[in-house]
């Protein structure tokens, strides 16, 4: 076992793994806007895990009628 300390920061293929998405659809949601905050670290895009809970915490319901605290938009452009 090792002694390291849980990282801070994911990568785009473990941080979508994290949210359940494919990666190609994290990057679509990074593209349009629609995706949790992320950050450029160099050349490298990572993603702070406290970040990407919170995006998910925006579709969470208690039921169908449940209107939630937010909105998780598809991975596609969103009209406004």
């Amino acid at each position: 076992m090792s002694n390291l300390p849980a990282p801070r920061y994911l990568k785009t293929p473990d941080a979508a793994l994290h949210v359940g998405l494919s990666p190609r659809t994290l990057e679509k949601h990074r593209c349009y806007g629609t995706g949790p905050a992320y950050r450029k670290l160099g050349g490298r895009v990572v993603y702070a895990i406290d970040d990407l809970d919170a995006w998910a915490d925006l579709g969470r319901r208690s039921s169908t009628s449940d209107p939630g605290i937010g909105t998780v938009h598809p991975a596609r452009p969103v009209r406004r």
